[in-house]
């Protein structure tokens, strides 16, 4: 298919991890007028997009995407032919110790923000439709847990473990069923562990880093040794695009980048990094403690991300080493972005 040039794109989730590279790449590197729907939750922080906040091409719009008045007012107002919908509740233990927050957004809210979508695309004119995309974002755990061997691929059956994935294999089918049943052109994407500068502080990454800074223990579940297949972020939003504009409707793509680690050599490689770029008096290595694994918890996932590399031309830029280097490096640069979130972090887990 003939790749489509949108002129408006509305990110859903845009102030978050991954949606706020998309925001950045598309607003400061591609040049399209972004419209960045974030209901600031948590998860969230407008700090992530300073760098493109100030830009003509940039509008921010405070909206819950469970809210279809609210959706339809900025569909309304903005005009975007074509939506990236990130939004989403992504923390796999919070969603253990609350699942109903992620049943509500990633499950509820994928299905106002189709159907906000598809009214707006019926309403359209024909060049307009001609043109018109949803991309529907997710993660490779919806597959569940691989052996020691093999990879996912677009192909392979669903198969959840957490109530976090379950609600993205949810969301998935839901968005597919509003292609074939409705004929909205929606693609989707299914992508591996995301990683990079303005990663919230409660994820594994940063908060091993973070941790590691004030000396504190690094909490590895289990022995350490389920292996994840990593992804930075700014590669991430670059494939997000080119599944946008030149996927197939009704077709999903697995975004990967061929760099598998086990949770421990992660960590061992971030205490390694900031023992050469900011010395302490012992290696961080010692501060390494492992605890109680926690419930089905998925053993290994593994992306083969052949497709999109065939048909849309894209391959990941950075290696795990290039990229958790830069990761480290920018966290030591950039304490004022997440100082205030890891203090409210630690007030939060003060009081229960």
């Amino acid at each position: 298919m003939d790749a489509i040039e949108p002129t408006c794109v509305m990110v859903t989730g845009g102030a978050g991890f991954i949606g706020s590279s998309v925001v950045r790449y598309l607003a400061g590197t591609v040049g399209v007028k972004v419209v960045n729907v974030d209901k600031l939750t948590y998860a969230a922080n407008l700090g992530n997009v300073a760098p493109v906040a100030s830009s003509p091409l940039y509008a921010f719009e405070q909206v819950d995407i469970t809210d279809r008045t609210a959706l339809d007012a900025v569909f309304a107002k903005h005009q975007p032919d074509a939506v990236m919908h990130l939004a989403a509740e992504s923390h796999v233990d919070r969603s253990i110790d609350g699942p109903d927050a992620f049943i509500k957004t990633n499950i509820n809210g994928t299905a106002t923000v189709l159907n906000a979508a598809r009214a707006h695309y019926e309403r359209a004119d024909e060049a307009v439709k001609e043109r018109f995309r949803v991309l529907h974002v997710s993660t490779d755990e919806v597959f569940g847990s691989l052996g020691a061997e093999g990879f996912f691929t677009e192909t392979t059956p669903y198969d959840p473990s957490s109530p976090y994935s379950a609600s993205k294999a949810a969301s998935d089918h839901l968005a597919i069923a509003w292609h074939r049943t409705f004929g909205l052109p929606v693609v989707l994407s299914n992508c591996s562990n995301n990683y990079g500068p303005y990663h919230l502080p409660e994820k594994l990454i940063p908060l091993m880093i973070l941790n590691a800074l004030d000396g504190q223990r690094l909490p590895v579940y289990g022995t350490g040794e389920n292996v994840r297949d990593w992804l930075f972020v700014d590669d991430h939003a670059k494939a997000l695009w080119r599944v946008l504009t030149r996927g197939r409707t009704g077709e999903s793509y697995n975004i990967g980048g061929h760099n598998e680690r086990t949770n421990l050599q992660v960590v061992e490689t971030i205490c390694d990094l900031l023992d050469k770029l900011k010395p302490a008096a012992q290696s961080r290595r010692a501060l390494i403690t492992f605890v109680t694994d926690r419930p089905g918890h998925d053993m290994r996932y593994a992306i083969d991300p052949t497709k999109i590399e065939t048909e849309l031309g894209w391959t990941a830029q950075e290696t795990f080493d290039s990229g958790i280097e830069k990761t480290v490096q920018w966290y030591l640069d950039n304490e004022a972005w997440w100082g205030p979130l890891r203090a409210i972090a630690k007030q939060r887990q003060g009081q229960g």
